[in-house]
């Protein structure tokens, strides 16, 4: 695992050296866009509209768009005299409880791991916010872009989570069709609350893959071996389903799946493939 970035935690007067790594990874697939007559990968150019030409690396600048078509040039030295004494900390603001923040504000998680020079410190923040159940939010600056972030321990690892500011995050408010209350029965309710009940269990994340991933690297696979797909499933039929029936539907079917051995469900599920 490489490093993306170096810096340091400031913790009150304490500074621990670290590196940042991410703690996630995109696996989804990467496709190029074609032409369709020789199967050859495009390329992009780019195009001033005025000058009616392409454009080099070496003439781009960027504008802020101040006004409609109006722009305001910011050059790399304005961008540096922007100050970045802070640029290489992650400052520690204040502490709280995870829970008390709610998820909309997570973006990404990256690892951070200790410079030689800064275990004995790294491990004592880690042992503080475990003996203490609290995470840290904090102030950090990644690529020429501030953001708000936590540290919280995972695994016995300090996880950085970049978060959103406040100001970014629009409010509930602005979702159409939320605005008024449609009261729901007390049988309805009651058979919503059964059903979560009977459909909660302890999170366990290697239980979930990405269904859709695996189907389109058979198609590729499929297609490869000079094999042609087989027709899409047919989707459900559209329309306005009676609440009260798919609820009980939803409860008689998990009923089933609790009492039918494992071995005879997925035989029954290759039965269907086959």
């Amino acid at each position: 695992m490489r490093p993306i970035w170096k810096g340091a935690v400031s913790f009150g007067l304490v500074n621990i050296p670290v590196k940042m790594y991410s703690a996630s990874e995109d696996k989804s697939l990467k496709f190029k866009f074609l032409h369709s007559k020789c199967n050859t990968p495009l390329k992009y150019q780019r195009i001033c509209p005025r000058c009616e030409q392409e454009v080099e690396w070496a003439e781009i600048v960027r504008g802020y768009e101040y006004q409609k078509e109006r722009f305001i040039v910011l050059t790399d030295e304005d961008f540096a005299a922007i100050p970045t004494e802070k640029s290489r900390t992650i400052d520690i603001l204040d502490f709280c409880r995870l829970e008390e923040i709610d998820p909309i504000f997570f973006e990404k998680s990256y690892y951070l791991g200790p410079e030689e020079t800064g275990k004995k410190a790294y491990n004592l923040l880690v042992s503080a916010l475990g003996d203490t159940g609290r995470v840290a939010v904090a102030k950090v600056v990644i690529r020429s872009k501030q953001a708000l972030a936590t540290l919280r321990i995972y695994k016995n690892v300090l996880v950085m989570e970049t978060m959103k500011f406040p100001d970014e995050v629009r409010s509930q408010l602005e979702v159409p069709g939320v605005e008024g209350e449609v009261a729901a029965g007390e049988r309805e309710l009651s058979m919503a609350t059964q059903l979560v009940e009977n459909m909660t269990a302890p999170f366990a994340p290697e239980k979930y893959t990405d269904d859709y991933r695996r189907a389109l690297l058979d198609l590729v696979e499929a297609k490869l071996a000079g094999e042609q797909p087989g027709p899409a499933p047919t989707p459900p039929g559209e329309g306005v389903a009676d609440l009260m029936e798919s609820l009980r539907a939803s409860l008689e079917a998990l009923e089933k799946e609790k009492f039918t051995p494992a071995g005879e469900e997925k035989g029954k599920r290759k039965g269907r493939v086959g």
